[in-house]
């Protein structure tokens, strides 16, 4: 009898968990069997592994081998366990040492003929691993990029399971990576889009730019060909950098999100997400089958989710942005095991004030009846405007204007300065609560502690006196009014500074914005 155990990592979203993988070789009659609720794909490891090791020169025992993915009770999927499953089978025919594969854990996929393929979620399965205390981790040498954005953990990639015995047993392998410690970060593109490209929308810039500071969602309504777009498009140019840990954690969603064959690098950049308006609800929020899988709003996190003709999405679509944008993470639930998500992003929509897109317009007669603008504003439903913090109608450019006669209000550089130093601003006077953004503070903390004086408020006390807002458009006019004062270096906001907000988030119907 020959027992052995090797360590790999199971993911949930972005939590691993240590999978130990036992292999029991007992004298009976030859079977290769495989327990500890593997999925469909995961079973078939034991075909692959077999073939593996057998072109690979290592022959299998006529005995039965059993193989225990432990803890038994968590649900395992995907083939990242068959590098894993061939060392313990390896490590119990004494064919590798067991002391020399203590303390790595093994991820990547086999082919029949011992090669080692590249497979999803390797970033998060390095930092999972390097919080477990493990030394290093082996990947197949197409994910040695990512393994390596993880500081204090060694990483070794191989490019066929014959490699990695080899270089486990001591012997010289001329091709083999050495171990890399240090981070590794990509260079960032420089981005060909400026605002200072928009052309007579200097409200709309000015109201882009105190979404980029505040952190708050944006909604731009206008005929079609006003620029809505254009402007959405120039939002992430204007955000300040990643900080290095918001890169890993980004790095990691998409290194969960992909295919496993393409590299993942430690981008600084906030990211720009633009579904079609024909996208399902789990290519938005996430979802597939086996183990969920992160949709948009995840691969947006930090950065920017545009839903451009967004009164054209599926109402079930739009209705599943409610808890993303009220706790910045998405729980999802499969048969499989659930996976929460982050999801901290800016929502910018964009759409039509009616089908035919000339509603309001002073040029061309909207042919829609009252009736079916009404109900194609309906489609946005009113909690969800009621979590838009800045709406704002986009008006055709003029003509003047279009022909180069107006000047551009300021550059992608200029503005981003002036996001950072409001954000800087706002970062000092709310981390002590836990959050970086005005957007993102809470309205009972922001109501009790952080409320301007009573005179500042008393248009928007009596707004809600009314009825004619919400508390929580009440609280979304003060977060504006502390990003409005941010943005100007003021203490505290003004009553000027809470007009603007008032103005900025507008009506609470979508046809009369």
């Amino acid at each position: 009898m020959a027992l052995s155990k090797v360590a790999s990592i199971g993911l949930f979203g972005l939590s691993g968990t240590v999978i130990d993988v036992e292999v029991d070789i007992s004298a009976q009659l030859p079977a290769f069997v495989l327990v500890g609720l593997p999925d469909a794909s995961l079973s078939e490891a034991t075909s692959r592994v077999r073939a593996a090791c057998s072109n690979s020169g290592f022959a299998f025992p006529s005995k039965k081998i059993v193989v225990n993915l432990s803890p038994a009770s968590v649900p395992k999927s995907g083939s990242g366990f068959d590098l894993a499953i061939a060392v313990a089978v390896l490590v119990a025919m004494e064919v590798v040492p067991a002391e020399v594969a203590a303390g790595k854990v093994f991820v990547g996929e086999l082919g029949l003929d011992g090669t080692l393929r590249s497979v999803p979620g390797v970033l998060p399965i390095t930092l999972a691993a390097r919080t477990a205390g493990f030394e290093s981790v082996v990947v197949p040498r197409g994910n040695l990029g990512e393994a390596r954005l993880v500081a204090g953990i060694g990483s070794v990639g191989c490019e066929s399971l014959l490699q990695l015995v080899r270089m486990l047993r001591g012997e010289p392998v001329s091709d083999s990576d050495p171990l890399e410690l240090k981070p590794v970060e990509s260079a960032d593109v420089a981005s060909t889009l400026d605002v200072s490209q928009v052309i007579g929308q200097d409200d709309a810039v000015e109201g882009l730019v105190v979404a980029a500071a505040g952190g708050h969602h944006l909604a731009m309504i206008g005929a079609p060909g006003a620029g809505k777009t254009m402007l959405a498009e120039r939002l992430p140019t204007i955000l300040p950098p990643l900080s290095v840990e918001q890169a890993v954690e980004l790095a990691a969603i998409e290194s969960i999100a992909g295919d496993g064959q393409r590299a993942v690098s430690l981008s600084r950049t906030a990211r720009f997400q633009a579904p079609h308006h024909s996208s399902s609800r789990a290519a938005i929020i996430g979802g597939g089958s086996g183990m969920p899988r992160p949709g948009a709003v995840s691969l947006a996190h930090h950065g920017v989710l545009f839903l451009d003709e967004a009164l054209e999405f599926q109402s079930n679509v739009l209705d599943s942005l409610r808890e993303p944008l009220e706790s910045g993470s998405v729980l999802l639930n499969r048969t499989a095991g659930s996976a929460r998500y982050p999801a901290r992003f800016q929502l910018v929509l964009a759409a039509n004030p009616c089908p035919c897109g000339n509603h309001g317009s002073l040029k061309q007669a909207c042919r829609c009846s009252q009736v079916t603008i009404r109900r194609y504003a309906g489609r946005l439903s009113g909690p969800i405007l009621d979590r838009i913090d800045i709406r704002m109608s986009i008006r055709p450019v003029s003509i003047a204007a279009s022909v180069g006669l107006g000047g551009p209000l300021m550059t992608s550089e200029q503005a981003r300065h002036k996001v950072a130093e409001a954000r800087a601003a706002a970062r000092a006077r709310l981390r002590s609560y836990g959050v970086e953004l005005n957007a993102h503070l809470a309205g009972p903390v922001l109501r009790k502690f952080l409320k301007p004086k009573q005179k500042a408020t008393r248009e928007l006390d009596l707004m809600v006196a009314s009825g004619r807002t919400s508390m929580r458009g009440y609280d979304r006019c003060l977060r504006l009014a502390w990003t409005l004062a941010d943005l100007e270096g003021a203490d505290s906001p003004t009553g000027e500074h809470v007009q603007r907000a008032v103005s900025l988030r507008g009506s609470d119907e979508l046809v009369n914005i």
